[in-house]
């Protein structure tokens, strides 16, 4: 790797958040349970200790584990999500009004975190009329059928994982560990990623899922350790084969 290719990689998770980070931060997560999850990022915010975080993830991890750390250092503020059922602790403080949660369709927030980040301010969507998540909310009608408005989500500081990188924070990401990080990398202000492999060469401009124009800094895994959510087996001997 030549000495220009390196302006975006930072040594460790600590040094890629280094001067980033304040409290009242919006901080938009990649990840799908505990899949695809930024995890040394995740602990490396941790560790700043900044606190009445807003965070835009799809969950906030399990207890003890990715976001589920914020929680636990008391850290957030609220919570824009889709899905936070595996979080005991988390329940709890929303249920004792520590947290704010701002509960999202999990296609709207999709489609808010990538409006944010092409620059679209708002949005029509038919997601949600006359539910809870409409409430405060303009609408219209399109050919007969009524929309509410969602904004664009664009965050302070986004964090994301992805299986490969290279010097100019171009990403790649692997089978369903993609999920919402190709989001998150485009609607933060200032986009940090963690790698499992930094390419010592430019991606191929055919396979990069996230153009490094989107990532700000680039650091390469330090603890690869995937933890399984929900672990599921069987005896192999009742399987069967052809079974669906």
């Amino acid at each position: 790797m030549s000495a220009t290719m390196v302006l975006k990689i930072a040594r460790s998770a600590t040094e890629a958040l280094n001067g980033l980070v304040e409290d009242g931060m919006t901080i938009a997560v990649g990840g799908f349970g505990l899949s695809g999850i930024p995890v040394n990022l995740i602990r490396a915010l941790r560790d700043t200790g900044k606190r009445d975080l807003t965070i835009v993830s799809n969950n906030m991890g399990v207890d003890g584990k990715g976001l589920g750390l914020l929680l636990e250092n008391q850290q957030v503020r609220k919570v824009l999500s889709s899905y936070v059922g595996e979080n005991k602790l988390f329940a709890e403080q929303y249920l004792d009004g520590t947290l704010e949660v701002e509960f999202v369709p999990q296609g709207t927030l999709a489609e808010r975190m990538r409006a944010g980040g092409v620059g679209i301010p708002a949005f029509y969507t038919p997601t949600g009329v006359g539910t809870p998540i409409a409430e405060g909310k303009p609408e219209s009608e399109f050919d007969g059928k009524r929309a509410i408005l969602e904004r664009g989500i664009v965050a302070d500081l986004a964090l994301v994982r992805a299986h490969t990188g290279d010097a100019e924070g171009n990403l790649r990401y692997r089978l369903t560990a993609r999920n919402f990080n190709p989001l998150a990398a485009m609607c933060g202000r200032v986009t940090i990623a963690e790698v499992e492999h930094l390419s010592d060469d430019y991606l191929d401009p055919e396979r990069i899922d996230t153009p490094g124009v989107f990532v700000q800094r680039i650091v390469r895994v330090e603890d690869p350790t995937k933890d399984i959510e929900q672990l599921t087996v069987r005896p192999r001997a009742a399987a069967v084969v052809g079974e669906a």
